[in-house]
């Protein structure tokens, strides 16, 4: 088939007519596309407080087993449980019969102690000036002190199982030996109750003050010593603000904490080291078993601050759009040191004076044209305070 010069001539026209069409049809989607307005936040810095949480169980000052000293059958129990008893309160009552005699029979052994020395005595007084006159030989005198000397160690001796069969009455009255709340109760009136018994009569709880105890990683360490001042660990203790602990549904507990002791070592299989905090516990509001979550503060005096809705996650990585010069976006990476309930402080990735896109982030993509609005970061911070 031959083309002649008149079919190229059209040929030619209708490619430059088609591709006038697609050029229409790019402007036309251009337009029907403009780049999107976008609130635009300028990173700013500020003094602030970011608090570090870490998981804790609470103990009362003193937690202490009450057990019977003496072996015998439970007569009687003064207090009931989850009562609050002071030090030195009758708490239990062992049958007190069997030691009481016991007691008797040592006071008499006592007596008898004395009037065998009595006897001796006597016997010695006897013979000395017989013994002067020559009228008996020396080795009688030799023996009745020596029978006197046996009669006051067997005194001294009944003197003491006096004082042990005393001791033992005492012990069959149980007192508190300190303030605080009564645990459980197991057993029950006429219970024989026995010294080597695996389970104690009860448990008191002194909960004036409350221990929290908690484990800081290697890392956690080294950075709080790093943060405080001070020469010495216990000077860094003394200089570190008060503490904060979060109770079991969420909220502050009224109290503030002071930071105590830390452990000598690391435990080698947990690499950890475990911290004691102490809150005053004047209510009685916690309790021996409690848990919560501690929260350490960190003053900023100059931290880097973003809105937390400016920022996504990709791969447990936490990003947000940067604004260029030529209003095209570009995701980046931050790094996070604390956050408030809006905010997060940023301590790598990010410097003042960057403007990073408020909120629409979820369409975007690096490259993406935008039309910046810039809004107040005063007005932010009004409406949602640091």
């Amino acid at each position: 088939m031959k083309i002649t010069n008149n079919s190229k001539l059209i040929v030619l026209i209708s490619s430059i007519i088609f591709l006038q069409s697609c050029t229409k049809a790019a402007d036309n989607t251009a337009m029907a596309f403009p780049a999107p307005e976008l609130p635009v936040y300028t990173v700013i810095t500020s003094p602030a407080t970011t608090y570090q949480e870490f998981p804790t169980s609470l103990e009362g000052k003193n937690n202490v087993e009450i057990r019977s000293q003496v072996d015998g059958y439970l007569d009687r129990i003064y207090v009931e449980e989850g009562s609050f008893v002071r030090a030195g309160q009758p708490l239990f009552k062992i049958d007190p019969r069997v030691y009481g005699e016991q007691m008797n029979m040592a006071s008499a052994n006592l007596q008898a102690a004395n009037a065998n020395i009595q006897k001796a005595k006597v016997e010695v007084d006897r013979l000395q000036p017989l013994v002067a006159d020559k009228v008996v030989s020396d080795v009688q005198l030799k023996t009745a002190k020596a029978n006197y000397a046996a009669a006051v160690a067997a005194a001294a001796q009944a003197k003491a199982s006096l004082g042990g069969s005393k001791i033992n009455v005492g012990f069959t009255t149980i007192t508190a030996p300190v303030s605080g709340y009564i645990g459980r109760i197991p057993y029950k009136k006429g219970s024989l109750i026995s010294r080597t018994d695996p389970t104690p009569l009860t448990l008191l709880s002194d909960i004036s003050q409350i221990y929290a105890y908690f484990s800081l990683s290697e890392l956690d360490f080294i950075a709080f010593q790093k943060k405080y001042p001070g020469a010495t660990l216990e000077e860094k203790l003394r200089n570190m603000p008060a503490v904060d602990l979060v109770i079991a549904d969420g909220s502050n507990y009224p109290e503030k904490g002071k930071m105590s002791i830390i452990d000598g070592q690391f435990d080698k299989t947990t690499g950890a080291i475990s911290v004691r905090a102490v809150f005053p516990n004047p209510n009685g509001t916690l309790r021996t078993g409690n848990t919560g979550r501690v929260r350490m503060p960190q003053l900023l005096s100059d931290a880097v601050v973003i809105p937390q809705e400016s920022t996504f996650e990709i791969q447990d990585k936490t990003y947000v759009y940067v604004l260029g010069k030529d209003n095209k976006v570009t995701g980046k990476p931050v790094k996070i040191s604390g956050k408030t309930e809006h905010y997060y402080f940023i301590s790598e990735g990010l410097n003042k004076g960057d403007k990073i896109v408020f909120t629409g982030i979820g369409n975007l993509k690096d490259g993406v044209l935008i039309k910046p609005k810039t809004i107040s970061s005063d007005s932010l911070l009004k409406a949602n305070p640091l």
